[in-house]
């Protein structure tokens, strides 16, 4: 392997505590299916290894217990305690971060992602339809991106599209609805009818 390239992990969110949805997000089945199952599923067919972010009260639960797991060693603070946590336990390697409520990804977004890769800077992302900034929960991190977030968690700024914003990150068009989420029981009514059409 390339020296100067590092090893590609998939980190899968699944901490989040799920207050707009009223319920485990990760839980929630589309076609059928737990999302995050899905999500695993599409993480692991593109990374070398994967693991599932938790938190420790979540590591025993029925759905993530089966799952490689990286536990938070930082307090609640969203993302960024997924991410640093991974980060610090394995250094040398970059990371493909992936939230778990992502219904309409599909493999060739992930693909597509990793094609774009540029490992000589510190990450790679799509741009956000929405508000053109970088979508820091579909991305790539390289090991250089951890010396800025732990600074700014340090300084209480927990925002990892923050960091991604001061840092230098490759920025790719956004891949139409993909990265949609859903965070209210009113979206994924929603998203469930889209779906449907969709079958």
């Amino acid at each position: 392997m390339n020296a100067s390239r590092p090893p590609l992990y998939g980190l899968l969110l699944s901490g989040g505590a799920s207050q707009r949805m009223r319920q485990d997000k990760a839980a929630l089945a589309y076609r059928g299916e737990p999302q995050l199952l899905r999500a695993w599923h599409l993480l692991e067919a593109v990374t070398e290894r994967c693991f599932l972010s938790v938190r420790e009260s979540q590591r025993d639960d029925t759905l993530r217990a089966g799952l490689p797991q990286i536990v938070d060693s930082y307090d609640a603070i969203g993302p960024a305690a997924g991410i640093l946590s991974a980060q610090e336990r394995y250094p040398e390697a970059a990371w493909l971060v992936l939230a778990c409520d992502l219904p309409l990804l599909g493999a060739d977004t992930l693909r597509s992602l990793i094609a774009a890769r540029d490992a000589g800077v510190d990450a790679t992302a799509f741009t956000s339809r929405h508000d053109g900034l970088p979508e820091p929960l579909c991305a790539i991190w390289e090991p250089s991106t951890h010396a800025l977030l732990k600074q700014r968690y340090d300084a209480g700024s927990y925002c990892p599209r923050k960091t991604l914003i001061q840092s230098r990150t490759v920025l790719l068009p956004a891949p139409g609805e993909a990265l949609d989420n859903v965070n209210t029981p009113e979206e994924r009514e929603a998203m469930q009818h889209r779906l449907e059409s969709l079958a």
